[in-house]
């Protein structure tokens, strides 16, 4: 009797493991879904739709998280909204899963940039540039937008105040 109970539960063991891991996706399989509703986010994103685009890629990130493409594509859409922040924190979501992918690293750096971490934007272009051999052209683009430097904003330009004339004494 005890023989047969542990041997069921052995197969009752072997059994859910294996389900387990026979039912889980490799990672570098996404949701078909998940693409196709990236593909419309795009269209509606070049269309200038970027309420619909941000919609419709969100919806695409709920279906399949792992669809780093569409953390690319809706940080690319923060930016375009002036969110540099939040562009900043969508790549890194993208590089979470995928730490060497260019894109989403030159993204960033030019996100950082317009935040005006000019230094962790170099960080990422030396990394640009240990990840491509030979010519680069997103090293390129992340240099050239850090030789830029960050945008200026209204706090940053130095606005000169008219001088004070001296009241005359009145006696």
């Amino acid at each position: 009797m005890r023989v047969t109970s542990v041997a069921l539960a052995a197969a009752l063991t072997l059994v859910c493991v294996s389900t387990s891991l026979s039912g889980q996706r490799p990672d570098d399989q996404i949701d078909a879904r998940s693409l196709q509703l990236l593909a419309e986010g795009r269209a509606a994103r070049t269309a200038g739709n970027l309420d619909g685009a941000t919609d419709l890629i969100e919806t695409a990130l709920a279906v399949d998280p792992r669809n780093r493409q569409a953390f690319i594509v809706l940080a690319e859409v923060a930016e375009t909204r002036g969110l540099p922040g939040k562009a900043i924190r969508l790549y890194r979501e993208a590089l979470t899963l995928e730490p060497n992918d260019i894109a989403a690293l030159r993204g960033q750096g030019e996100a950082l940039v317009a935040k005006g971490a000019v230094a962790v934007a170099r960080g990422n272009l030396a990394k640009i540039k240990t990840l491509c051999k030979g010519a680069c052209p997103e090293a390129n683009q992340l240099a050239a937008v850090i030789a830029k430097g960050p945008p200026l904003t209204t706090a940053q330009v130095e606005t000169k105040a008219p001088e004070a004339k001296p009241v005359a004494a009145q006696n």
